[in-house]
């Protein structure tokens, strides 16, 4: 119905400015029709605020315009605040779309990459469409966004498009406020825009008619190809062949860590996992992130994918290419960033030549840049939520929304799993993964990843905050920013308030707050730390007992040295005469010179994680003595867990100075006695899992007591464990606690820098 002004009816007008992800995403052709449906005369455009809107018309039309406008929006719009005023009707002719604008204050949100949308994928499979089998289709519904783009406003000249030049159907497409490719930035089509092209090992283009097809039979043949994406490249390889992913694990020097697979469609990935409604819905979502899902027992997919792991990490095609690849008959392709362990993965075609030649037998590459990298997103659902591991491409730069708002700060991160976060008003926002921060192409990404947030979102941070440990290359960095208030933030404390932050939480509160390692302000290894939390403050109520950490980093990827600590405590020096098939992996001389590390303090830093028990007791259950990726040996503890009985271990706790000490010696004592006394490892790893739950929710009831307290977030690497996660957060709800967790960020260390941001706003405050 189209609502026309009578010549009796005043005119009034009103100007609108929109905030939130309101560029390209098709929002202001949403507008124009919108207005048109209504009668209104006036004009929209983007500026760099975000998009504003004058509108004249009758009043009670105009009313039902911005009503509209808030429920109808686009898809991947997102509305965070429209602000109005009133003006002297101008006398407009009709409404119009009007050129980007830039303003002194520069300030709108970006969307993310998102995945091709149905009508795209309709047009790429219809041989009478002019985009027929076209590998960068894209509307204003779908595409790249994040990582072609260069600085704001979003419009063409400041992506990586800016290289291609529209052909004269391109370019009225683009003109047309009725077409649904409408200011699509990255329009384009097979005459005028990026192109496909095969190459093998040494960067020499091999000329084919169709690469895409050609690459499809060099997978079937065994090949390894790197194949370039939305926010790099993948290594991919035929999930089927068990040959060519052991091959691309040796060259890739990953020789357990689980792979993620893509199938062309749902159908295809029933075929190897049982998957939920719910995880049907986030692996059809436009994010299209990696899905953690159960393995069907018989399975066509090659064993060395996922070997000693339940689940798969599954994705759907996100892009056109992708869909064309896919579409050649395969089960599954092996999908996996493409980079050596370590590293960040590769973006441009020349790094990726060189960087990948060791890897790679042949590349399928593509000439549009990509600005930015941005590696898959991975997600899980758990306890009736979907829980983030990574978040990256398809989820950011969209911000996480704060109770308050707060001041420009950087918060630089940990060293693991490392993200940055800048905050402006009510919006933090956190990079995609970055990554480790060991070596010196990582922090350099984290200094391109910082630069550019700072830029596309003008974000001019005042307060740079880091991790408290003074060794961090995120630490250093942040200590070197000259003119910026810096603010070190305890390890744990930022989890327990990042996760504060996501659920819009004042303290104070119960933080459990469970990883591998965080420096502690008494300068040792925390890790199994409850917290009474406030976002400027906290004490430390409890936390498990100190134990020595032999060979310090050594006893991380060598996890049978925490067992031989964890033995030697709760034995002593007799811990050698018991009956366990533990020791006869380990040369005695290896273990003597433990022991010896540990009598006399030598490297045996002492340490409180919970993370650390996980490794012990797999090493002692004899599941894994060393590990060939952070948290494997807790991952495949949980993994042997058998069915529930009920039954745990014993455990208590004594009163220190000024905390609870949790003596670990008891459930030690119960672990070897069941080793000894021939009890399955699957009822051991469930009467350890059991015990903790048991263990904290008791604790807590003890706490609430004290406190009074009786909200509980839940924060740390450990939480990935989905049978703690379960078990704890029910048994404290059945004691009628509040408990909250993770969902919009990782519990683990990619979402500690939303934290450290929220921390160092109110210490800057107090």
């Amino acid at each position: 119905m189209k609502y026309r002004v009578g010549p009796e009816e005043s005119i009034v007008a009103l100007r609108l400015a929109v905030s939130g992800i309101v560029q390209g995403v098709g929002f202001r052709p949403f507008v124009y029709q919108l207005a048109h449906q209504y009668g209104l005369k006036g004009e929209v455009a983007n500026t760099s605020a975000g998009v504003t809107i004058y509108v004249e018309g009758n009043e009670k039309i105009i009313q039902a315009f911005v009503r509209d406008l808030e429920e109808k929006s686009p898809p991947l719009a997102h509305i965070t605040e429209i602000s109005t005023s009133c003006e002297p009707a101008s006398g407009y002719d009709e409404f119009t779309i009007q050129a980007s604008r830039r303003h002194s204050s520069r300030w709108t949100l970006i969307s993310p990459d998102t995945a091709i949308c149905d009508d795209c994928l309709r047009e790429l499979f219809d041989p009478k469409d002019r985009r027929y089998k076209y590998p960068f289709i894209n509307c204003t519904n779908c595409g790249p966004r994040y990582t072609i783009i260069d600085d704001i406003p979003y419009d063409r000249p400041n992506t990586s498009m800016k290289h291609f030049t529209m052909c004269v159907q391109c370019q009225k497409e683009y003109d047309d406020p009725i077409n649904r490719r409408f200011h699509a930035q990255p329009n384009a089509c097979a005459v005028c825009g990026p192109s496909v092209a095969l190459y093998d090992k040494s960067g020499t283009r091999v000329l084919e008619r169709d690469p895409i097809q050609r690459t499809a039979v060099l997978l079937k043949e065994g090949y390894i190809v790197a194949i370039k994406g939305l926010g790099g490249f993948h290594l991919a390889v035929d999930a089927e062949n068990s040959d060519a992913v052991m091959r691309l694990r040796q060259r890739k020097h990953r020789e357990e860590k689980p792979l993620a697979v893509m199938s062309f469609d749902l159908e295809r990935i029933y075929r190897y996992a049982h998957i939920k409604p719910d995880e049907e819905v986030l692996l059809t979502s436009p994010q299209r992130p990696i899905v953690l899902v159960r393995k069907r027992c018989q399975n066509p997919l090659s064993p060395v994918i996922s070997p000693r792991n339940n689940n798969f990490g599954v994705m759907l095609p996100y892009t056109p290419l992708h869909y064309l690849l896919l579409g050649y008959d395969f089960i599954a392709l092996v999908m996996t960033s493409g980079n050596i362990s370590e590293e960040p993965i590769a973006i441009d075609n020349e790094e990726a030549f060189e960087r990948l030649a060791a890897i790679a037998d042949y590349f399928l590459a593509h000439n549009r840049d990509i600005y930015l990298r941005s590696d898959d997103s991975i997600v899980r659902r758990v306890a009736c939520a979907t829980r983030s591991i990574r978040r990256s491409r398809g989820y950011i730069p969209a911000p996480v929304f704060l109770k308050q708002e707060l001041p420009q700060i950087l918060a630089c991160g940990a060293e693991l799993k490392n993200t940055l976060c800048l905050t402006k008003g009510t919006n933090a926002f956190l990079s995609q993964h970055i990554g480790d921060l060991e070596n010196l192409e990582t922090y350099r990404f984290f200094e391109l990843t910082t630069r550019h947030m700072k830029r596309i979102l003008d974000i001019d941070p005042q307060i740079v905050a880091c991790d408290l440990h003074p060794d961090y290359l995120s630490t250093r960095y942040a200590q070197e920013q000259e003119g910026m208030e810096k603010i070190a933030v305890q390890h744990h404390h930022a989890h327990c308030v990042s996760c504060m932050a996501e659920n819009r939480l004042d303290g104070p509160v119960l933080g459990l707050s469970f990883d591998g390692t965080g420096y502690g302000t008494d300068g040792r290894i925390w890790g199994g730390e409850v917290l009474i939390a406030e976002t400027h403050q906290f004490t430390r109520a409890a936390h498990l007992a100190y134990l020595p950490m032999p060979g310090g980093e050594a006893a991380i990827k060598e996890p049978w040295r925490m067992g031989v600590s964890y033995l030697y405590e709760a034995f002593g020096e007799g811990f050698l005469d018991l009956k366990l098939d533990f020791f006869q992996g380990i040369e005695k001389e290896k273990i003597k010179i433990i022991v010896q590390m540990i009598s006399r303090e030598v490297n045996s830093p002492q340490t409180s994680s919970l993370g650390r028990l996980f490794d012990g007791i797999a090493a002692i259950v004899g599941i894994r003595n060393t590990v060939a990726y952070e948290g494997q040996a807790a991952l495949e503890l949980e993994m042997a867990r058998g069915d529930e009985t009920g039954r745990f271990y014993d455990y208590e706790w004594q009163k220190g100075e000024d905390s609870y000490h949790i003596a670990v010696d008891p459930i030690i004592r119960g672990v070897v006695k069941d080793m000894e006394e021939g009890v399955q490892v699957s009822d051991i790893s469930s009467k350890f899992h059991m015990t903790l739950i048991r263990l904290f929710s008791d604790l807590c009831t003890l706490l609430r007591q004290e406190t009074g307290l009786d909200r509980v977030v839940l924060s740390g690497g450990v939480f990935q464990n989905a049978t703690l996660l379960t078990g704890l957060k029910k048994a404290l709800e059945e004691k009628r606690f509040h408990v909250f967790t993770h969902s919009l960020v990782p519990c683990n260390d990619g979402g500690i820098s939303l934290g450290q941001a929220v921390v160092a706003a109110s210490v800057a405050a107090s």
